[in-house]
This record gives structure tokens, sequence and C-alpha cells, in this order.
């Protein structure tokens, strides 16, 4: 993501570029320290630590510039280098505000075919220097606290949850009606089971029901919730995990009438249109990539080692438009395409995160 610095911190580097012209600030700033950078934000991994066989909590000291407070439930974008070029992608906070200071704390799941999970979970080394993205997102809980809370999780959908769990913990106003529903294939693979049982013990007003699915079988909807939360109908509901969990939630509130009460948050676009591929240009950039039908203009510009903008990565946030000046793209949600005519003296803005090249095309960026 191409994340702008705080206002102090832009009047800063302006102060330093004109003094330190010819030279750019970052030709000293990185010879010093490597977190100090004008041009970019940046951290350091002070630790990795095993979460479940296949996960890892992450805790990054941000550097010089960064000011952005968060809430619980919020996301953070975090760029790695992995074979000599960065790849970004974001993870949910899983501490509330301030809980140790200005360190932020993601937990990552090691997806199997995840090239950038593989690598924050078995081989990212404490010290790494990272960039980072500001937090964004609106998963978020209101204040005040609906008198009557649901929880519905499951796999690494209890990331955002379990900061907002971890900050309910801490308010004298914890909440009297809070019940989570999470689900997780066995005991081996599932996050903070301990730390939610301890939650459990703390709070006997919170009901917490942790499910195995591999002995216990996936919750349905709506009937597994009328057996386990009987008056699911009338809470305000906090939904993340796996897509076809979110979906079968979205069909129950909305036949139920409450749509208004479900709030969701998926870690991935559902692509079920095609495109047929070509040759990217990125004009300012100078480069140029052959891609699939199935790769992303985002992904595409990532892999060219190009500063793409993103938040989201699932064409909700509209962080990443950029402008079309030629040729097409496709967005791969619904098979929908978006065309500048070579003869067209306008551009058309379109979402790098869902579209893919159909043909070849040009991007302003």
């Amino acid at each position: 993501m191409t994340a702008a610095l705080s206002s102090r911190a832009r009047r800063w580097r302006d102060l330093a570029t004109r003094l330190t012209t010819p030279l750019l600030p970052d030709d000293y700033l990185t010879l010093i320290n490597p977190l100090w950078s004008a041009r970019e934000l940046r951290g350091r991994i002070v630790s990795v630590t095993p979460e479940a066989e296949d996960a890892a909590t992450i805790v990054v000291e941000p550097g010089w510039g960064w000011d952005f407070p968060h809430a619980a439930g919020q996301y953070i974008g975090i760029g790695v280098a992995i074979d000599g070029r960065f790849v970004w992608r974001s993870y949910s906070l899983t501490t509330p505000p301030a809980r140790d200071g200005k360190r932020l704390v993601i937990t990552v799941r090691a997806m199997p075919d995840g090239f950038a999970s593989q690598h924050l979970v078995n081989g990212v080394e404490p010290g790494t220097v990272v960039r980072l993205a500001p937090p964004a997102g609106e998963f978020v809980l209101p204040d005040p606290l609906p008198e009557k809370v649901l929880f519905l999780t499951a796999g690494s959908g209890i990331t955002p949850v379990m900061a907002m769990l971890r900050s309910l913990d801490r308010r004298p106003d914890a909440g009297e009606d809070v019940v989570l529903v999470h689900s997780a294939p066995d005991a081996d693979r599932a996050l903070f089971a301990d730390e939610l049982d301890l939650l459990a013990r703390r709070h006997p007003s919170w009901r917490i029901v942790q499910r195995h699915t591999r002995t216990e079988g996936h919750l349905a909807l709506p009937a597994g919730l009328d057996d386990v939360v009987p008056d699911w109908r009338e809470r305000q509901t906090w939904a993340c995990g796996p897509a076809e969990m979110l979906d079968d939630a979205e069909k129950s509130f909305a036949d139920a009438g409450r749509t208004d009460a479900l709030h969701l948050e998926r870690f991935a676009a559902s692509f079920s249109g095609s495109a047929e591929g070509g040759t990217i240009t990125f004009a300012r950039s100078g480069r140029t990539v052959e891609t699939d039908g199935a790769t992303t203009v985002l992904q595409a510009g990532e892999q060219a080692g190009i500063p793409m903008p993103f938040g989201c990565r699932m064409g909700i946030c509209h962080t990443c438009v950029a402008p079309l000046s030629s040729g097409a793209v496709r967005d791969l949600r619904d098979g929908t395409e978006s065309r500048v005519a070579d003869t067209d003296q306008s551009t058309r803005t379109v979402q790098t995160c869902v579209t893919a090249a159909s043909g070849d095309c040009t991007v302003d960026l």
C-alpha cells in the first residue's frame, strides 16, 4: 500500500529535503537507523511466536512517522521482502489500542498457497525491517456497546474479534451479554484457545463456545445458531471467517429481516468471473508485465516491484483505484469489463485489486 505519512512527518520530510538536496533525507536517515524514512512507513519485527501448528503471532515496532491510532477490529498493511521484492498483505491487529505502547501485533495463519503468509509464519526472522500501511477497516464495535452482542467466527476469522474481546476485557462496561461462537478444525489449529477459556472464567456473563469441526461438523446456519444461540435474531452480530460461512450468515440474517444487525469482515474477494490476460503497461513506472487472466492488476504491479496503492484487497474500500489509460480490464467478481479506446482523450478509474487484464492495457501508475 502507498500510505501517507502523518502531517507532522510530512512537514519534517519537506524541510529535510530542502536541507539535504541534492541527496534525499533517506540517504542519511537509513545510515543512522533503518526504521527512519522520510518516504515510507517502516517497522521492525520484534518477535515471532508460534500460536498454533500453522500460525504465529508477530510483534512489529513501527519506526519514525508512525502516529496512527487504531480501533479494535481494524487491519494494517505489511510489506515484507521476499526474494528481493516487497510483497504486501493486510492482517488484522489482534490487540486493542495502546495495549503495548506503539507496538503492532498481528496473528498470521500460513495458507497452503500463501506466498507471504508462509514466509511470515515460517521464514521471517526477528529484526527484519518491513514496510507498513496505516490501520483501516470498518469492522469495529460501536460506542456504546449494544446490549446483546454475538461474535461468529471460524479459523483465522477470530483475529479481529480477538482484538475486540481484549478491548472489552479492559473496559469497566465490558458487557453483560456477550456470546462468541468460534469454530476451528481441531485443538492443534485453534487460535487463542487458552486465552478464550481465561476470558470465559474472568467474565461469567460472557458465553464462549469453542467448536472443533473435525469432530462436531461445521455449524449449519441458521439451524446451528438456533441450537447454540437461540436468541441470535435479537443480537448485533460481528462475523468473520470463511466465505461460505459468511455467505450463509448473510442469507440467514436477510431471511430473518435482520440484515442491519450483521457486520461482516471478509479476508478475500469471491471471484466468479474470468479474463483473457495480456500485457499490462504501467505508464509512470515504465514497466510492462505479461499476465494471465487470474492475476489481478494489483498483483501484477506488486510482482514487478511497483508501489501499488491498496487497502482491503477485496474491492470494498476503493483505496486501490488507478486510471486505466487504454485497453480493457475485467472485474473478476462478476465479469464486468471496463474499456478505454486508444482514441479516447480521457482515462477510466478501475479497482486494481479485483480486475485483471482483458487483452493489452495501460494503467497510469
